[in-house]
């Protein structure tokens, strides 16, 4: 199977992907090795940059016994020079599992479509699962489950997209703040509403932060969109959508990182008690363990 949307999994399925992560990141706590790659091999496409993407990979693959080989647009021809379907049909004879962070989503759909073995979604402009399999091993290891209410506050980018669909199938109380104009699509909320529900969307950060357990932000301005920069910060500034401290009262923070501090979300909160940034970075690493076991076994 592929796993291209966080809602190609089902509840049940990850469930068992996060166990298999809190085992995985117990094991290694304890230094203790893991075999669930045993010397297989993940081939990663990168048409987008990413520090966590690419070491968290890397690093599970090897901590898992396998091997990871790092593809960048200089290294091979996704599109251009080669169709995406010869592509993925090419390193299916080579590789166990392909991990792509593109541009595209129909990319991935494609991959996904013609590889041979497991495709994973590393990032798309429509999508974040692997982020969301992130968050949702964060919030459950803090909340010994899913009974806590969330407030996304920012665009309605790919993260949280992928984080709408993902607390709907887990059951995670979801309030939803954007900038008019900047909302999650339609689209995303009618599979959020048949997946569970949608959350409820409001158009004032502060009715989204009071009563709630976490504040989770991402930048206003992700890559690709530089063009809308300008426009998008003076948007956001103007209706008040920073994570600063006038903002919060004792929520914890949560940011997928890179964070642009000064916009988004300010210094001050980002070095205090309140940020579990960091944890939730770490996560990837054990999420992503425990989803490359789940699509190989």
């Amino acid at each position: 199977m592929n796993f291209l949307n966080i809602d190609d999994l089902s509840r049940e399925e990850i469930d068992d992907v996060l166990t298999r992560a809190t085992d995985l990141k117990e094991r290694t706590a304890r230094g203790k090795t893991a075999d669930g790659m045993d010397g297989q091999t993940l081939g990663m496409i990168f048409e987008k940059p990413s520090t966590r993407t690419r070491v968290s990979f890397e690093t599970g693959a090897t901590q898992l016994g396998g091997h990871a080989i790092f593809l960048g647009p200089d290294d091979i021809h996704l599109g251009h020079g080669e169709p995406v379907k010869d592509t993925a049909r090419a390193l299916s004879r080579y590789v166990d599992v392909i991990m792509a962070r593109v541009f595209d989503h129909a990319d991935v759909v494609e991959l996904g479509e013609y590889a041979e073995v497991p495709v994973v979604n590393g990032l798309t402009d429509d999508a974040h699962p692997c982020q969301t399999l992130a968050d949702l091993l964060t919030i459950r290891e803090r909340f010994d489950g899913f009974d806590a209410r969330v407030a996304w506050v920012g665009d309605g980018n790919n993260v949280c997209q992928s984080f709408v669909l993902g607390a709907a199938i887990v059951g995670l109380d979801l309030v939803v703040a954007t900038p008019e104009g900047y909302g999650v699509d339609d689209a995303v909320l009618e599979r959020a509403e048949e997946l569970g529900s949608a959350p409820e969307i409001v158009a004032d950060p502060q009715a989204a932060v009071d009563g709630a357990d976490i504040v989770y932000t991402d930048v206003w301005v992700s890559m690709g969109e530089e063009s809308e920069r300008a426009e998008k910060l003076e948007a956001f500034s103007r209706a008040g959508f920073q994570v600063n401290e006038d903002l919060l009262d004792d929520q914890e923070v949560m940011h997928c990182l890179p964070a642009h501090r000064g916009e988004e979300i300010t210094d001050a909160v980002m070095e205090s008690d309140r940020a579990i940034v960091w944890d939730q970075a770490e996560n990837r690493l054990h999420a992503q363990k425990g989803l490359l076991t789940y699509l190989l076994d």
